[in-house]
């Protein structure tokens, strides 16, 4: 165990660094180096001094990082295959997304708001959503023109029939 008290108390900082330069990312480097120390010492080894340990905890992280990045090229070349191009996407990509958009939703009167989340998060038709709001097809069809119109702006898109087309409303 002074060993590895040692290694913390010692050459941390420096294996530390040496993980920052080959992730450049902070915390990767931090779980990289916990977890090339944990695979070291997983083992009973002949680690007795502090720079054998050093040395073997360094080339353990290169080993795990090199290892990661051929896990990561693997996984690249066949998730393709396994899932749709609209969920691959960063997650906070998909965030910054959901709290754009969910701003957008606020600014639209209450009734506006609900039958835009109805038609296109619920997938309700326009008859569907009269029913449940206790209003008109027709009303309905002007809440989701006004919607977009108002939406569009705001999101970056085209509020055009001919690039929005509203699902089961004929004009």
């Amino acid at each position: 165990m002074d060993v590895i008290h040692g290694l913390y108390a010692q050459s941390l900082p420096r294996l530390g660094a040496f993980a920052y330069l080959l992730t450049g990312n902070h915390s990767e480097a931090e779980e990289l180096v916990q977890a090339a120390i944990v695979k070291a010492f997983s083992k009973p080894r002949k680690l007795r001094d502090v720079p054998s340990a050093e040395a073997y905890v360094r080339a353990t992280i290169r080993t795990l990082h090199i290892d990661g990045m051929r896990r990561q090229a693997r996984w690249r070349n066949v998730q393709h295959r396994l899932v749709p191009d609209a969920v691959v996407g960063s997650p906070a990509d998909s965030l910054a997304t959901r709290d754009e958009v969910g701003a957008a939703l606020a600014t639209l009167a209450p009734r506006v708001r609900a039958t835009v989340a109805l038609f296109y998060g619920d997938d309700l038709s326009v008859a569907q959503i009269a029913h449940e709001l206790g209003v008109s097809e027709g009303t309905v069809k002007g809440y989701l023109r006004d919607g977009r119109a108002a939406l569009a702006p705001l999101l970056g898109e085209d509020a055009s029939e001919d690039n929005l087309p509203v699902k089961g409303v004929t004009s």
